[in-house]
């Protein structure tokens, strides 16, 4: 079921105002600061600056408004509800400060008074996140008649109608009428309600309560083959071997409505503006302590906007007895990289591996950060145990088998390096990387040049517009001779890669092979711009002294004198 097309349908009304704010001599600092870190997404110091203005102006509701807006980004919730207070006082109409102070009644069980907020903030709320949060208050106020008749009430547009259906089968499915939960579930027509993967859990817990155990391990085959998933994994196995799975996916309105805005969160994950994404993740966490889907895509949105502090505190949240706990670490592992924190990753990872020796995809990612950070004994060695530990053979390993090869032939073991690439070739044969680096490694090796073109044209036809290939295929011809054909793609790859040195190099040698020696001088000066290795820096200033023919001259007769 597709959830995308609902964006508009979700933001009927906006969720942040950003008027112009006029401010005195006094505020300016400050107030220009936050507005800075707000836009860097630094919600951080985007709330210690706006604090720091309203200190000296606490009855400007637009900075109120943007403090509310930070806090809640970085899950201080109750400095975030007493700005909602104040932004209520000075009768500011806000859909986030409506939000804040909702949540607040939910955590007190105040469900009345929740109730009453959601009738006059109606028209600041969008009907289907209106609509969802009313069902569960009225379910929370102990009114299951109510709120059943209100969910049945989400009719029109079809999506209202889906996601209604969708909770009340939750909230009777709480109420343990698993029958009629499961007849929701089943959906018309035989179109299932699996919106997501928390409905898939949902239904398959309650199919467990009905011991349907085949029907729910079949849902599971069908819709989640081959995750990484360790609770729809672990939640599969029982219902293969037939084990009770209790329903306690929702256990109280509390629970309910952090669904309620987890659904929220992620229809509009990935969206241009992630912030409603992140304000709903907040409130999900905040409501939902145990809602660990709700912090993995908390930290998700984080990382999306470089927020990595943030993001790493976020999936250390994650308890240890968790089924989620390997994925999350994994993408704190991934965080730190992306942090340009690689040791912090790296420690991760070795921990990972010492408590989960037996899973593949810890070795793996451990060996990507250990390439990635060009310690290529290390990364080999944690391919190696990852591919010692695959069970059957799958088109989808190819990755793995390439990604040893590049470690084996970073590390001068090219007879092991080709056995790799030519078994990810066998996996997945017309995949670009690949065919690329085999390629161009027996171009490099000047062996088997008729096979290292056919490979490259493969590759340039599977990705033309990828720099790299196109620069293997303008050095092949180089290599052949064929310095005027060689021309072409090489200048195509400096256009698709204008700052890598190498590539630049590249053309530089091979204007130099056809007569247009300042051109390859100009090349040859781009490239040393562009901060190669020092190995190849030295070559090329080199070039720039003596010329491209002197110096291959003394590498042929060095080479000469050591075989």
């Amino acid at each position: 079921m597709r959830i995308k097309p609902l964006f508009h349908f979700v933001l009927a009304t906006s969720l942040f105002i950003t008027p112009a704010v006029a401010f005195g001599q006094g505020l300016a600092g400050a107030y220009l600061s936050a507005n800075h870190a707000n836009a860097k997404n630094d919600y951080i110091a985007a709330a210690d600056f706006y604090s720091k203005a309203l200190a000296q102006d606490p009855d400007d509701a637009f900075m109120l408004q943007n403090a509310l807006l930070a806090y809640v980004a970085i899950g201080e919730m109750d400095d975030a509800i007493k700005l909602a207070e104040e932004i209520t006082k000075l009768e500011f109409a806000s859909q986030l400060s409506d939000l804040t102070i909702l949540a607040s009644h939910v955590r007190d069980q105040d469900f009345a008074t929740a109730l009453e907020l959601l009738a006059t903030a109606k028209d600041r709320l969008s009907p289907l996140l209106h609509d969802l949060l009313k069902g569960w208050a009225l379910v929370g106020s102990g009114d299951m008649s109510a709120a059943t008749e209100h969910f049945d009430s989400m009719t029109k547009p079809d999506a209202l109608r889906v996601f209604g259906q969708y909770h009340k089968a939750l909230a009777v499915a709480m109420a343990g009428d698993f029958e009629l939960a499961d007849k929701i579930m089943q959906g018309d027509d035989g179109n299932a309600l699996h919106i997501n993967r928390g409905s898939l859990i949902a239904h398959v817990q309650i199919l467990s309560q009905l011991e349907k155990f085949d029907e729910a391990a079949a849902i599971l085959e069908k819709s989640a083959a081959g995750t990484s998933d360790q609770q729809i994994r672990d939640l599969f196995e029982k219902m293969r071997s037939k084990q009770s799975a209790p329903f306690d996916f929702i256990k109280s309105a509390n629970d309910g409505i952090s669904e309620t805005f987890l659904t929220m969160a992620s229809v509009l994950s990935g969206e241009e503006d992630e912030r409603f994404s992140l304000i709903y993740a907040r409130m999900a966490e905040f409501l939902g302590p145990n809602n660990i889907q709700s912090l993995l895509l908390l930290a998700n949105t984080l990382r999306s906007q470089k927020q990595y502090d943030l993001a790493t505190q976020v999936l250390a949240k994650v308890p240890v007895d968790h089924p989620m706990y390997l994925n999350a670490e994994l993408s704190r592992a991934d965080t730190l990289v992306e942090a340009d924190k690689p040791q912090a990753a790296i420690a991760v990872l070795q921990r990972l591996a010492g408590s989960n020796p037996k899973v593949a995809r810890v070795h793996m990612i451990q060996g990507d950060v250990y390439s990635g950070e060009k310690q290529f004994r290390e990364a080999n060695k944690a391919y190696t145990v990852a591919i010692s530990l695959l069970e059957q053979e799958k088109a989808s390993q190819w990755f793995l088998y390439y990604a040893r090869g590049v470690s084996f032939e970073r590390l001068d073991e090219w007879d092991k390096a080709e056995a790799d690439f030519r078994k990810a070739l066998e996996l997945s044969p017309n995949q670009p990387s690949t065919l690329n680096y085999l390629g161009y490694s027996l171009v490099e090796k000047r062996i088997k040049l008729e096979e290292a073109q056919e490979l490259i044209e493969r590759a340039v036809k599977w990705r033309p517009n990828d720099g790299f290939i196109t620069d293997s295929l303008g050095w092949l011809l180089y290599r052949i001779g064929k310095f005027e054909e060689a021309v072409q793609p090489m200048e195509r790859a400096v256009e698709l890669m204008p700052t890598d040195p190498i590539i630049n190099d590249h053309l530089g040698d091979v204007y130099w092979k056809t007569g247009r020696v300042r051109e390859a001088q100009f090349q040859w000066r781009r490239a040393l711009s562009f901060d190669p290795e020092e190995k190849d820096a030295k070559r090329i200033r080199r070039k720039l002294e003596v010329g491209l023919d002197q110096v291959l001259t003394a590498e042929d007769a060095a080479s000469s004198n050591a075989n």
